[in-house]
């Protein structure tokens, strides 16, 4: 038997609503999987792109003064005595923002006073600590001396900035194009100047969902007197859980004026901002795993239609001199007509949807390759869908062209 198609594409057009129908599966499935697949690795680039963060080893600590007795600045000074004291402890600090977390503090800076805004940049609190408990990398100037820690804020003088800060790398780079950023002085929203004096990197910011998570600045202040007061500590790798166990059976009971909120790993704030992306890859994942399963169903319910329903043509051509192979490469060949015009059908839409999501939701355009390995993908669970049915059409006996129908 050769490769002619005439024949089988004959055959197709006589019989042409299952092919048109399996053909139409084809289509959508292959614009389904191409596109679902290019967002589900965006998200896991988003998910997993470096934070510069010890995220596995930090632990956020929260508590709240609730008595007119509650003393936050002694109160602070306690905690951190005991929490960088305590075993399995590499370092802590008191801060205003949870880093990952999707909420904080942002200001603006400007390289000149007076000049316009233009957006907000996150700000975070630390201490001396700050940077050994985030685990950043110091890449040029230095860390924040004990000196320089400036006290808290109240209400009434809420608009003070401090007189240093530490930028990261990429907040220098946005403020100081082409420059070094290192003794450069910006100013805050209230025309307040300071100057850097290191620049970290990598490092994120509180807004993982951001434009920009990655411009960031330091500033050397005790967190506000506010009521609510928020620790970073850093562990020893391994040691996150037990530590955890010891800090809130202490702070729970040392201080009687204040109630300890909660002890949480860093990560479980990543997972919480997260959560929209990594809910919308098994959505995305389970329904393009549906799509394929009915598109192969639809192809193994046409070729084991159409071996039923061929039974005595088989038998005809077996008497004739076909052989068991001539019958499922003829069969094959018709089903793989079926999925290139699935495919070919599925480009274009596979396209178009692209090109819609793109302008709707503002998603980078569908990356060819994604396209490329989609029609590689669905030919071969096509063809794969095909082959039992396939076979047991070259099971038929010759004898049976001289059955009575």
């Amino acid at each position: 038997m050769s490769l002619d198609i005439r024949p089988t594409l004959s055959a197709l057009l006589r019989n042409r609503t299952g092919a048109v129908l399996v053909a139409a599966q084809v289509a959508i499935a292959l614009a389904v999987l191409a596109n679902a697949t290019y967002i589900i690795v965006q998200r896991l680039e988003t998910i997993h792109r470096p934070t510069g963060i010890d995220e596995n080893n930090i632990l956020v600590v929260e508590s709240a003064g609730f008595t007119p007795r509650f003393n936050q600045t002694a109160s602070v000074q306690e905690d951190l005595a005991y929490l960088r004291a305590a075993p399995g402890v590499i370092a802590a600090t008191a801060t205003n923002s949870i880093p990952l977390s999707n909420g904080g503090n942002n200001d603006s800076l400007v390289t000149r006073p007076g000049t316009a805004r233009h957006g907000y940049i996150n700000d975070i609190e630390v201490d001396e600590q700050g940077l050994d408990t985030l685990g950043v990398r110091l890449i040029a100037g230095r860390n924040f001396r004990h000196q320089e820690i400036q006290p808290a804020l109240t209400r009434n003088d809420a608009a003070h900035f401090v007189p240093v800060i530490i930028v990261s790398r990429a907040l220098g780079e946005y403020l100081f194009p082409q420059q070094n950023p290192l003794g450069k002085q910006v100013w805050d929203a209230f025309d307040h100047p300071a100057t850097i004096i290191g620049v970290v990197d990598p490092v994120m910011g509180a807004f993982p969902a951001s434009d920009h998570p990655e411009r960031v600045f330091f500033l050397p202040r005790m967190p506000d007197e506010f009521i609510v007061v928020r620790y970073l500590v850093r562990t020893q790798p391994g040691e996150r859980d037990t530590v955890a166990r010891l800090i809130e059976s202490h702070l729970a009971s040392s201080n009687p004026d204040r109630v300890l909120n909660f002890v949480r790993p860093l990560s479980y704030f990543k997972n919480l901002s997260y959560l929209g992306d990594s809910s919308m890859e098994l959505y995305l994942v389970t329904v393009t795993a549906l799509v394929i399963a009915v598109t192969s169903l639809g192809v193994f319910a046409l070729a084991t239609f159409n071996v039923s329903t061929r039974t005595k043509q088989i038998g005809t051509r077996r008497a004739v001199g076909a052989r068991r192979r001539d019958v499922v490469q003829y069969f094959m060949v018709e089903n793989g007509l079926i999925t290139s015009a699935g495919v070919l059908a599925g480009c274009g839409l596979a396209l178009a949807a692209g090109y819609w999501l793109s302008v709707r939701y503002a998603l980078p355009r569908l990356e060819l390759y994604y396209l490329v390995g989609g029609v590689v993908l669905l030919w071969a669970i096509g063809q794969l869908a095909a082959w039992q049915p396939a076979r047991r059409a070259a099971s038929v006996q010759p004898s049976v062209a001289t059955r009575s129908v």
